[in-house]
């Protein structure tokens, strides 16, 4: 029996997490893309919508997956918005834009935990951060892409009806294994 790495553990649970934000992006009927998903009044309620909470979760999984701080930027055509405080993007994205962007990240995501090595893993991630490594963030950023796939879900079941399964382990060829 072949022995498991701590990298492809980590994976198995990282891709689940991002194939369950999938599942809830294409659960999503056209008329709730940009339904709130509550009432938040310290913030522009468009941060609410089931689509921007989406795409941060998206933009977030994108850049703690870069090496580096500088010079990061998102694929078009998302901007670096989320850098910003109080701006949105300039338009609504289209449910096929994000769940291609989940591609983008969910393949970036898979290569940085493939090439993750010993050494690497308890280097700082950057100076000056909360987060102090490499590992841990992975961690930290599988926890936030989680708590947004969460969201979405519950939205989803609250006003449809059904919400996405369970993912329990992602497969590696980009589709998710049910447990």
């Amino acid at each position: 029996m072949k022995s498991i790495t701590i990298n492809e553990i980590i994976w198995h649970q990282f891709g689940a997490t991002i194939d369950m934000l999938d599942n809830a992006l294409q659960a999503c009927p056209n008329e709730l893309w940009q339904a709130r998903l509550y009432d938040e009044r310290e913030i522009k309620p468009e941060f609410a919508e089931f689509w921007y909470i989406a795409y941060h979760a998206l933009f977030w999984l994108d850049f703690y997956l870069s090496e580096t701080a500088e010079g990061f930027a998102p694929p078009a055509p998302f901007t670096l918005s989320e850098f910003e405080a109080g701006l949105l993007p300039e338009r609504v994205y289209t449910k096929a834009e994000l769940r291609s962007y989940l591609q983008y990240g969910r393949n970036k995501c898979r290569t940085s935990l493939d090439t993750l090595t010993d050494v690497q893993a308890p280097q700082q991630v950057r100076a000056n951060w909360h987060i102090k490594s490499v590992a841990e963030l992975h961690i930290y950023n599988l926890r936030h892409v989680q708590e947004h796939a969460a969201q979405l879900a519950l939205f989803l079941g609250q006003n449809v009806g059904t919400a996405p399964g369970w993912v329990g382990r992602a497969q590696n060829k980009g589709t998710a294994e049910q447990s």
